[in-house]
């Protein structure tokens, strides 16, 4: 018995963790984008020219593409609330949707942003030669494209926090938030300050929730016909 309660304790700081840790890291990776004053859609070139060179915005890619994980955490916990009220589909069919857009974030950076990071190892005359490929990639040639399904990430958490909001499984002021939050934080690349804004609600959402689920004082969802 006191095995299960230990493995319960675990889950239920882990899950506390991963809802504040998801939304710190997207505001520091957003934080530490260059130009956030001065916001403006960027080509594909300036794109490169931009992270070519720039470790810190490669540490900040690194985080976003290990929070993935912690996304995947984030909605499944989502389903598991819903389905003790009528709203058990949108909760199934959101982390689906989520998870999967959650999968293509990583592929996102892990294409685009690692790929850098790897290169920036060059010299400059090499890196160079790089260049029609790079713009290839940040130009999402090829099956390139498919990593347009990141924003299968926002979609998802829209359909469970509705969800929830609607059965109130979850206090209405954080589910605002968060699904503001979400909508806006894949807003194109070059206007980060409109991504950190978002990220500053979520975190302002979920940074509570997870502090009250660390310290086990999240109520339980009672189940809705």
């Amino acid at each position: 018995m006191s095995e299960n309660r230990s493995l319960d304790n675990a889950k239920r700081i882990g899950t506390g963790l991963c809802f504040i840790i998801f939304p710190l890291t997207f505001v520091f990776a957003f934080a530490v984008h260059p130009g956030l004053l001065d916001p403006r859609i960027l080509s594909p070139e300036e794109l490169i020219l931009r992270a070519h060179q720039n470790g810190l915005l490669q540490f900040a890619h690194v985080l976003v593409t290990l929070s993935t994980a912690v996304l995947v955490v984030l909605a499944l916990h989502f389903m598991k609330l819903l389905d003790r009220t009528s709203a058990g589909w949108a909760g199934l069919v959101g982390a689906s949707l989520a998870i999967l857009g959650a999968v293509m974030l990583a592929a996102d950076k892990g294409a685009l942003c690692l790929t850098m990071s790897a290169l920036d190892t060059l010299p400059e005359s090499k890196f160079a030669l790089m260049m029609p490929g790079l713009l290839a990639m940040f130009s999402f040639k090829g099956w390139m494209v498919l990593v347009w399904g990141f924003l299968f990430l926002p979609i998802g958490f829209a359909i469970q926090t509705m969800a929830l909001l609607k059965t109130k499984a979850l206090p209405r002021w954080q589910g605002a938030l968060f699904l503001i939050g979400m909508l806006f934080v894949g807003f194109p690349d070059g206007a980060e300050i409109i991504n950190l804004t978002a990220s500053i609600l979520m975190a302002v959402a979920l940074v509570p929730y997870g502090m009250r689920m660390v310290a086990d004082r999240v109520p339980r969802a009672a189940p809705q016909a």
